[in-house]
């Protein structure tokens, strides 16, 4: 089973002035809300982290979400043989998180994983269910904490565009 986590970092705050209802998708995207993000195989025990404190959590979700939908691009969908591949790569440095779809499932390994251990492997299908309650639940949590966010044209945009599936 997938879990997707995250920690904010107290080492990075946002800005005290931070107009969280008029940021933009950069600051959004980029700026704010760093920490730490996990994908944890919570069956096996084992999981993908990141431990920098740095990393753009909901920028993380957002491009999660993103290439989850890029892995679905073959019309024969779980069927593909043909594999299809993905990257996440962290602005801040030159560590990527990779992702490759076959037959209805998604490996996904880390540059900063050591060479002989196997990628956490999940159905495109839970992985999706997964990367859209993360985003969705990400957002409810700093909603809560910066309430003027949940009036956002951008972040409704973001969740109008991938919205939680069954």
């Amino acid at each position: 089973m997938l879990d997707i986590g995250y920690a904010l970092s107290n080492r990075f705050p946002d800005p005290p002035q931070t107009d969280y209802r008029r940021a933009d998708v950069h600051a959004l995207r980029h700026d704010l809300f760093c920490g730490d993000v996990y994908l944890a195989d919570t069956k096996a025990d084992r999981e993908l982290s990141t431990a920098w404190g740095w990393v753009p959590v909901l920028d993380f979700a957002w491009a999660l979400c993103d290439i989850v939908e890029r892995l679905d691009r073959d019309p024969r969908g779980s069927r593909a043989a043909r594999p299809q591949r993905a990257e996440l790569d962290f602005t801040e440095s030159s560590d990527r998180m990779l992702f490759e779809r076959r037959f209805g499932w998604v490996d996904i390994t880390a540059d900063w994983q050591p060479p002989d251990e196997p990628p956490l492997s999940f159905s495109h299908a839970e992985l999706r269910r997964e990367a859209r309650d993360f985003l969705h639940d990400l957002i409810a949590d700093l909603v809560d904490l910066h309430e003027e966010l949940g009036d956002n044209p951008a972040i409704w945009t973001l969740q109008a565009r991938f919205p939680r599936v069954s």
